[in-house]
């Protein structure tokens, strides 16, 4: 069986909006995330609570939680065994935010529009 891929989110002007938010990052938070990402990729579309959790039609969001910072990064399974990561945020408040899961749906309708060109 293949292993699943991880591919960020690239736009059209060619700006990665995930590798912008991660490059900003401590370098121990940015380690956290890291791990988070080789877990999606171990365990593929297997990963659960408390890691990975369904968000909304396509999408899910791989959970980093901890002190003194919590982050989720939202992404799509699409063709050819990958996980596309479409954006990434610093968690504040109980519920997702519906402008961080509406910035997702919006980086994932450009990028199946650019891939069925």
């Amino acid at each position: 069986m293949a292993d699943w891929t991880v591919e960020n989110y690239q736009d059209q002007h060619g700006r990665v909006p995930v590798d912008d938010y991660l490059s900003g990052l401590q370098p121990k938070d940015y380690a956290r995330l890291l791990r988070a990402i080789e877990l999606l990729v171990d365990y593929g579309p297997n990963l659960k609570m408390p890691h990975a959790r369904h968000l909304q039609g396509k999408l899910w969001e791989l959970r980093v939680d901890g002190r003194p910072n919590s982050y989720r990064v939202l992404y799509a399974a699409v063709p050819g065994r990958k996980f596309l990561l479409l954006h990434v945020f610093a968690k504040k408040s109980d519920k997702t935010p519906i402008r961080e899961i509406e910035t997702a749906q919006r980086r994932l309708a450009n990028y199946s529009e650019r891939i069925s060109e």
